[in-house]
């Protein structure tokens, strides 16, 4: 009997055609945990905003695998000896460094479990997957955990210029249509190069690497924390707080086994370590999960619950002032009350119809992880001293502004 094909070929509307390197590569990519991406919306909600942005975590996963098949390429053609094992080893950690989100991407990351992020979670579902492959992703882990001796290994995968940025910024500019997040990806993988252990960038790439920087800065505040992506994120946090709460009344909700799981328990880190269940359970949730349970939450006889279901599910969202600093409070005392009196409940309950969210960024952190380009006389330098660009020091500047959601009666 013939042994089937693995060494498949994905047509990426962004990157164009996409060969799946190894058989190893392609079983991961075949196993549920990973399946699971393909129905996680990378942007969350955005699509309230930028109706074409419906691509999924699985997509940006496999355009990020593709990438790092590039940057390796590069390296190796600039003399760098890069195993085979290695090129395998972290294309397997890209591919599966998203594998922790829950549904929507980050805009549930700590409502459906307490005090564990989806780089956490992520590296609980690789490790239970290196048991299944018979410790095939031992060196993946190392790389993903930084426990590997080459670090540029890990930058490829979580640092400034990773794999992940370059297909994340093209990707979801392609899908949302927001231009101003293009980037020469190809031309940035193109100059990379290694310096005493560490990746670097070729001086002849410094303005594509400034393009990088400004399209990340624009892609930020345009299309990640736009306020109306913000707004619908707050309400879905509050529909989901106040399921757990009827939940935990005894109340009877609707909900998938995975979801239901998630509502009627207290799932925090302690138990994604110490419980097959909650893996497994969560495994097996996505995007469906909660948008099935939140239409039959329309009608619910909770009046908060089914207000709120009712809204998001027809885009009537909460509506949002930026302000430099948290609202007063007595604006905070006024809406709910307003609030209490319009629907006859408590003003405890009245407080699921607003939400505060504190929103920071910094585009570039040069603490964090910094650029050093490379210059002709063979040393380096952070990319904040060798650029001319006037707003380079403002790309470093934390920027803090305070969104607050409320409902309009």
């Amino acid at each position: 009997m013939q042994k089937p094909n693995k060494r498949k070929i994905i047509n990426d509307p962004v990157f164009g055609f996409i060969n799946i390197p190894s058989e190893f590569l392609y079983d991961l990519i075949q196993h549920p945990y990973f399946q699971r991406l393909h129905r996680i919306k990378q942007l969350g909600l955005s699509s309230y905003v930028y109706p074409g942005a419906q691509h999924t975590r699985m997509q940006h996963s496999i355009g990020a695998m593709h990438l790092m098949g590039e940057a390796i390429a590069q390296l190796q053609q600039q003399g760098h000896t890069i195993l085979p094992a290695e090129a395998e080893a972290v294309r397997a950690c890209i591919l599966l460094h998203d594998i922790g989100h829950g549904p929507f991407s980050h805009a549930l990351e700590h409502s459906l479990v307490n005090n564990i992020s989806h780089e956490e979670i992520s590296l609980i579902l690789m490790q239970k997957l290196n048991v299944l492959f018979e410790g095939k992703l031992d060196l993946a882990i190392e790389i993903f955990t930084r426990r590997y001796p080459k670090k540029y290994l890990h930058q490829l995968v979580s640092g400034q210029l990773d794999m992940d940025r370059l297909d994340y910024l093209s990707r979801d500019s392609f899908f949302s249509g927001v231009s101003e997040g293009i980037i020469g990806a190809a031309r940035i993988i193109k100059m990379l190069n290694l310096y005493n252990d560490e990746l670097v960038v070729d001086i002849k790439g410094i303005y594509s690497i400034e393009k990088f920087l400004v399209a990340r800065r624009l892609m930020y505040w345009q299309v990640y924390l736009h306020k109306t992506s913000v707004a619908a994120e707050r309400m879905l946090v509050n529909i989901l707080k106040r399921a757990k709460e009827l939940a935990h009344r005894g109340q009877d909700l609707f909900a998938s086994p995975a979801l239901h799981y998630f509502l009627y328990n207290t799932i925090d880190k302690n138990t994604f370590l110490t419980s097959d269940e909650a893996i497994q359970n969560f495994a097996m949730l996505d995007d469906s999960d909660l948008v099935c349970a939140i239409k039959v939450w329309g009608n619910h006889s909770d009046r908060v619950l089914s207000t709120l279901c009712k809204d998001f599910t027809n885009r009537r969202l909460f509506k949002v002032e930026i302000n430099p600093t948290l609202v007063d409070k007595s604006i905070y005392a006024k809406d709910l009350d307003k609030y209490a009196a319009h629907f006859g409940i408590s003003l405890a309950e009245a407080s699921y119809f607003m939400g505060d969210e504190i929103v920071t960024t910094d585009t570039y952190s040069p603490e964090d992880d910094n650029i050093q380009i490379l210059l002709k006389n063979g040393t380096v330098k952070d990319i904040a001293i060798v650029s001319d660009m006037l707003n380079i020091q403002v790309l470093t500047k934390k920027i803090e502004k305070h969104f607050y959601c409320y409902y309009k009666i």
